[in-house]
């Protein structure tokens, strides 16, 4: 599904050559939920950009969906992100005066789907994540866990083949953190590959792998048992 062989990044100034990623070997399989953690400046940041199409790197190969993306053009590569990565961010990117029918539409739109189709996905991803009945309220009359699976349902109304999470639950409180992330078991048991970055241990624990980033390069790995869990009590639904 992402597999990332030798990626070398560097960034470079008048005076300064940082190496944010050095040799870095990752790889991920359908149906995984893999966890990213790492101390701040260890590289998650620019893993992320580079795995979902972001940002290009100077040496190595990338695979995605068995496709080679290290030599694409830039148009190519915008496609294929937005056809095949779902985005799930920390501050949910939600536009605030859109309703959230029309927030999980936005990328639809760019995709060039008619609109019976549009109307097929976000009513059946709002459904997925338990906000069909709000999708005529404005983000601001969401809590943020709420907000958040909104988020979630943008992603997968375009049928990626895997979803990038960016601290997804990094602004939320303990209780509505524990909700994304049942949501988000939920939807890796149905098939959906995931790949997290989380700052949070116990988060972590509950993905298939943790996979810690020291200084640009893979140091440690921990492999769990999906069936077994490993954080907190499931939290109240709200």
């Amino acid at each position: 599904m992402l597999k990332m062989q030798a990626i070398k990044k560097i960034y470079r100034t008048d005076m300064i050559e940082t190496h944010a990623l050095r040799d870095f070997d990752l790889d991920v399989k359908q149906g995984e939920f893999v966890a990213v953690t790492g101390p701040s400046g260890s590289g998650k940041s620019t893993f992320l950009s580079i795995a979902g199409l972001l940002e290009s790197f100077e040496g190595g190969k990338y695979w995605l969906d068995g496709q080679d993306v290290s030599e694409l053009s830039d148009r190519t590569r915008s496609r294929l992100r937005n056809e095949k990565i779902g985005f799930i961010f920390q501050g949910f990117n939600l536009i605030g005066d859109l309703n959230l029918y029309d927030n999980v539409d936005v990328p639809l739109r760019y995709r060039g789907l008619n609109g019976r189709e549009r109307k097929k996905r976000i009513e059946h991803a709002l459904e997925r994540v338990g906000l069909a009945a709000r999708r005529h309220h404005l983000p601001g009359q969401l809590s943020g866990g709420q907000q958040q699976r909104v988020a979630i349902a943008r992603a997968l109304a375009g049928d990626p083949v895997f979803l990038l999470a960016d601290e997804p639950t990094g602004n939320l409180d303990s209780l509505m953190a524990r909700q994304v992330m049942e949501m988000l078991e939920e939807i890796n048991r149905q098939g959906m590959t995931i790949v997290m970055v989380t700052h949070d241990p116990d988060l972590a624990r509950r993905a298939h792998r943790n996979i810690q980033i020291v200084d640009g390069q893979v140091t440690n790995f921990q492999i769990y048992d999906p069936r077994t869990p490993h954080a907190l009590e499931p939290a109240t639904v709200l």
